[in-house]
């Protein structure tokens, strides 16, 4: 169960898991690319796991304009917010590859009669630490679209992806389309920019891979 890997399942045992996975708590949906997972305007009880694919969170507004908010990589958790708040979903979640999810309804999981149970703390604890990281991790986008500037748009991103990484070399989880979606700018005046970036010797890419100079 390579899943319980993942901080949701943080101090959780097999044995366990398969005490909280009850009839009707859990279920696995395949989606194929460009399919829907979520939509605005969806309620749920349930989060997801990304077992093997990937995910874009977007936001379509009325005229048609998307734009990326954040890239499920296979393992990460999504839409665990709205499960707790039952709140409509304001973004839609859509593959952007064939993949598999693990989901797990909250409502039945969270249950009082399973408060006395040793996994059900554990996930409470869980939980709130995996709203912690998002909230940051929201900020640094809020952080990348703030200015007006196309050229520190890109150089906050990539440089927020370098200090995750490690290294100055970074492979990103978007494709130029996408890139321009998540930063929020025209796909050919981040293609422009990324060109005048390079010629000064500040950074060179291929694709979705770049190197910080």
């Amino acid at each position: 169960m390579n899943f319980l890997k993942n901080p949701i399942f943080n101090g959780i045992t097999e044995e366990e898991y398969n005490e909280l996975a009850a009839p009707g708590c859990t279920r696995t949906s395949r989606y194929a690319k460009d399919q829907a997972v979520f939509s605005t305007g969806d309620q749920t009880t349930a989060f997801g796991i990304l077992l093997s694919g990937e995910l874009h969170i977007e936001n379509i507004d009325l005229w048609g304009n998307r734009i990326i908010l954040h890239n499920i990589s296979a393992g990460e958790a999504f839409a665990e917010t709205y499960a707790l708040s039952r709140i409509p979903m304001m973004v839609d979640v859509t593959a952007s590859r064939d993949s598999e999810i693990l989901f797990l309804d909250l409502e039945k999981l969270l249950d009082a009669r399973n408060s006395s149970r040793l996994w059900h703390t554990k996930l409470l604890h869980n939980l709130l630490q995996l709203s912690a990281a998002k909230n940051i991790a929201w900020s640094n986008r809020m952080l990348c679209i703030s200015s007006r500037h196309i050229r520190t748009r890109i150089m906050t991103y990539l440089s927020a992806e370098a200090v995750r990484s490690g290294s100055r070399e970074v492979t990103i989880p978007f494709n130029r389309q996408q890139m321009a979606d998540y930063l929020n700018v025209d796909r050919s005046a981040l293609s422009k920019e990324l060109g005048k970036m390079r010629d000064e010797g500040i950074l060179e890419f291929r694709k979705n891979r770049f190197r910080l100079i």
